[in-house]
């Protein structure tokens, strides 16, 4: 049966940040073991659904009853003011809040970007790109070396500007205004101000790209739509909106805490060491084990709905909370230890259903690549100060590193 939150935790607002590098916060326990569907009050004041248990997640992932469509009034935005949620609802809409047909009409045109054929013609260039920034850390003689600078956020973006046709010079301006975008604590004026400013640099890129094609998918997909007819400018603004935030800063948060993770566990760094055919498997367990984007997997109910013993109306929210899910120990046995050979590949943290991310093997390939470059070239890399001095990203709905010290 699923019951309100229990007593002790009725008074507490989701999502709650995480105070603890490798773990989820005592809440989402809490909740998961009190019921895996549960009703609570969202840190907006807005009532919602929390979904806490993994196979709770999947199903409402995979049922179309279960709107992503971020117009739809119920629908649980965290965090976004009123200002922002205008401005936001105003623009055609991002690939991640379209539901149905119109869904796999905007998704289908992208999938030939992201075949196997294709990543893998790009393995050599991202590995380039990886042993450079490396380069460039054994080149220097200061220690220790902010990793999140060094590598993790330069090699995502570096790949995302080439698949895009952007001009890498550019990467500090996008950098910083995703980085607002996406912190909780940002001002409502910071971030809309952030989220026009992409836009406009977005726009500028398209029309640059409608006048001077290149090799890449803005050129690709402008060129599909002439064919088609016409070139819907602001449909590919938004398109390219989406791949570009989500396409580095998941990624360099990823190679942050992946670092950090293996370093802090290191007979299992060595496992990947004395073998990278494991390397794939831990990625996967590394994925599972942070699950940096908890919340951004909500949906809003089209029709009443029972699912997980709970009687959800049409027009009510439901938050999938992807980390809790995660960590459910009927699925993943002792969720709490990092175990590279665990099989993990069914995690949530690239979503599930109709809008699993559509760049998952991409980041897989970066992060593979990442791990196993890294750790060769640079067999005694350190922690240069305490796990528990690192500054997190406990603000961000992006969880990461803002720094990452390193020395060998």
């Amino acid at each position: 049966m699923t019951k309100d939150a229990p007593g002790d935790l009725a008074g507490v607002q989701l999502p709650v940040e995480r105070g603890c590098p490798f773990a989820p916060p005592a809440a989402y326990e809490g909740l998961r073991e009190q019921a895996p569907i549960s009703k609570v009050r969202l840190v907006n004041g807005a009532e919602a659904w929390w979904v806490s248990g993994h196979a709770e997640g999947r199903a409402v992932l995979a049922d179309r009853r279960f709107s992503s469509d971020r117009r739809k009034d119920g629908f649980p935005i965290l965090n976004v003011d009123a200002a922002t949620l205008r401005q936001f609802r105003s623009q055609p809409p991002l690939m991640v809040g379209m539901d149905g047909a119109e869904h796999a009409a905007a998704r289908r045109p992208l999938i030939s970007e992201f075949t196997v054929r294709r990543l893998a013609a790009l393995r050599p260039r991202i590995q380039d790109v990886v042993d450079r920034f490396i380069d460039g850390m054994l080149a220097s003689e200061q220690r220790p070396v902010d990793l999140v600078q060094a590598l993790s956020l330069p090699v995502p973006s570096l790949v995302i500007c080439e698949l895009l046709g952007a001009p890498y010079a550019d990467h500090d301006y996008f950098q910083r205004r995703t980085a607002v975008a996406v912190r909780r604590t940002s001002s409502p004026e910071e971030r809309q101000r952030a989220f026009l400013e992409l836009r406009a640099y977005l726009g500028e890129l398209v029309t640059r790209k409608e006048a001077e094609p290149g090799d890449d998918l803005l050129s690709r997909q402008i060129a599909r739509q002439r064919q088609d007819g016409a070139v819907d400018h602001a449909a590919l603004t938004s398109m390219a909106f989406l791949l570009l935030t989500a396409g580095h800063e998941t990624t360099a948060n990823m190679i942050s805490l992946g670092v950090i993770g293996l370093l802090t566990h290191p007979e299992q760094l060595d496992l990947i060491r004395t073998d990278p055919a494991r390397t794939p498997m831990a990625v996967e367990e590394l994925l599972r084990f942070f699950t940096i984007t908890d919340t951004v997997t909500s949906r809003v109910a089209t029709e009443d709905v029972r699912i997980g013993g709970a009687d959800i109306q049409a027009g009510e929210g439901v938050v999938i909370s992807s980390l809790s899910a995660d960590w459910d120990p009927a699925v993943f046995e002792d969720p709490e230890a990092l175990d590279v050979e665990r099989e993990a590949r069914h995690h949530l943290a690239f979503g599930f259903g109709p809008h699993q991310c559509l760049g998952q093997n991409l980041a897989r390939m970066e992060l593979q690549i990442v791990f196993d470059t890294l750790f060769r070239r640079i067999p005694t890399l350190r922690l240069a100060v305490p796990v528990e001095e690192l500054s997190l990203k406990a603000e961000s709905i992006i969880y990461g590193a803002h720094e990452l010290p390193v020395t060998w």
